[in-house]
């Protein structure tokens, strides 16, 4: 049985700031975006893995074996983005279950759904996130 909130997300629901902060329904969307990201990050992973598998089978040209190595050297590291970005995906999934999904690690405030909406997986508020590119930025400055 489909319950209320998959039925309503099926109707092409876009959360809004009228509505309750991370009510049932606002969760129910962010869990379906970070779980259909998710399974297109692995696709694709999937995808390249296959086709790295494929170019092997078919090199036979000291130019082409460079190209290939030149070229999957750059899919290896986009599969290694994808997997620290899946992690990401993974961890606000366990916020959404724990109910800290939408409020800043740092200071206990709300996100914000157009925040969350451009990066779901977002774990600090902007004046949060801004305070701390900014210590980044110091601490690099020092070094």
């Amino acid at each position: 049985m489909v319950n209320q909130f998959q039925q309503e997300l099926a109707e092409e629901y876009h959360p809004t700031e009228d509505e309750p902060y991370m009510s049932p329904r606002q969760l129910a969307y962010f869990r379906q975006k970070l779980l259909q990201w998710r399974a297109e990050l692995l696709a694709e992973s999937a995808k390249t893995r296959e086709q790295m598998r494929e170019e092997k089978l078919r090199e036979t040209d000291l130019v082409d074996q460079g190209f290939s190595e030149t070229e999957n050297a750059f899919e290896l590291r986009t599969r290694d983005r994808y997997r620290k970005l899946i992690k990401k995906i993974d961890a606000a999934l366990e916020r959404i279950d724990d109910g800290s999904y939408g409020f800043c690690e740092e200071t206990g405030e709300e996100i914000g759904i157009r925040r969350l909406e451009a990066r779901p997986i977002a774990t600090m508020c902007v004046e949060a996130q801004e305070r701390h590119e900014r210590m980044e930025k110091l601490q690099r400055i020092i070094e």
